[in-house]
């Protein structure tokens, strides 16, 4: 086999895990995205949770995903609580442990950009909610969660592309992603450089429409941004 038919096969073969990758990434991304505005209200306006917020943050940031990954796959199924659990018929399955894993782990990054949206909230702006009668949950809804998204959006795009790469860790969990079937194909045809190569190129251009998409989202949201029109 020629190398550009090599290459060719090579692509084919790797496409066919763009769909597992894209719907690895987008559950994780919404899972985690829930979950980070959860956290990141709960450590600015609940003290009694603040603590738990900082361990959770502080845990998850400071191991890597790979360990995440593996204590979550290889480590809850050792526990008989967890094998008798409801749950068990989920964490058993490779594809709902890396779920599991890359949304725990892009909650802890994400609250803290979260967080730091909420913190570039303008006071006047929470003061005028409050005048206007806003208070507790409405003013969160209405004013504070909005502005804050909106200042975070451009780390959270960073975040969202981070979480693209970091699915080529569940190839160690026996998913066949991009990651995984580059693998497969290098352990027969010993050929690392041209399969890694086509693996790069195909996440570039994932990577490369998701910062468009949330280039396009940041302008849609913030009307100054726009180009002016005459």
């Amino acid at each position: 086999m020629n190398e550009l038919s090599f290459i060719a096969d090579t692509m084919r073969q790797l496409l066919t895990g763009v769909p597992l990758t894209l719907e690895l990434t987008l559950i994780s991304v919404g899972v985690g995205g829930a979950l980070a505005i959860i956290l990141s209200v709960l450590r600015a306006s609940f003290t009694p949770f603040a603590w738990f917020v900082r361990l959770y943050v502080f845990a998850l940031r400071g191991t890597p995903l790979l360990l995440q990954m593996f204590l979550i796959y290889y480590g809850l199924g050792q526990f008989d609580a967890v094998q008798r659990s409801f749950l068990w018929p989920f964490l058993r399955q490779p594809y709902w442990c890396a779920i599991l894993a890359l949304s725990l782990n892009t909650a802890a990054y994400g609250s803290e950009i979260i967080r730091g949206g909420l913190q570039s909230v303008p006071a006047g702006s929470i003061e005028s909610a409050r005048v206007c009668g806003m208070s507790g949950l409405l003013l969160y809804r209405r004013v504070i969660l909005p502005l804050a998204l909106r200042q975070a959006l451009p780390a959270y795009g960073s975040e969202v592309i981070a979480m693209v790469k970091s699915t080529s860790l569940a190839s160690i969990v026996t998913l066949m992603e991009i990651s995984g079937i580059a693998y497969a194909i290098i352990s027969e045809t010993y050929r690392a450089l041209e399969v890694f190569l086509c693996a790069g190129l195909i996440y570039l251009a994932i990577n490369f429409v998701l910062t468009r998409a949330v280039a396009g989202l940041e302008i849609w949201l913030s009307p100054h941004l726009r180009p002016a029109t005459s």
